[in-house]
């Protein structure tokens, strides 16, 4: 079992106090984000990938 597995899957984070903040730390907060939505939606698809593949295999 990996150590992820032990940690809690729907955890509820603070959000972010963006009040101090310039436009450029802003800026690339957005570009940083927008990057690890990208790197979910390639892990969700490859999941999805593969349950598409498990449940085609074990259909009849």
């Amino acid at each position: 079992m990996a150590f992820e597995d032990l940690e809690p899957k729907n955890v509820t984070r603070k959000p972010v106090d963006l009040s101090t903040w310039n436009i450029e730390d802003l800026e690339l907060y957005i570009e940083n984000m927008k990057t690890e939505i990208q790197r979910v939606e390639a892990a969700i698809r490859e999941k999805q990938s593969i349950s598409s593949a498990a449940e085609s295999l074990f259909k009849r």
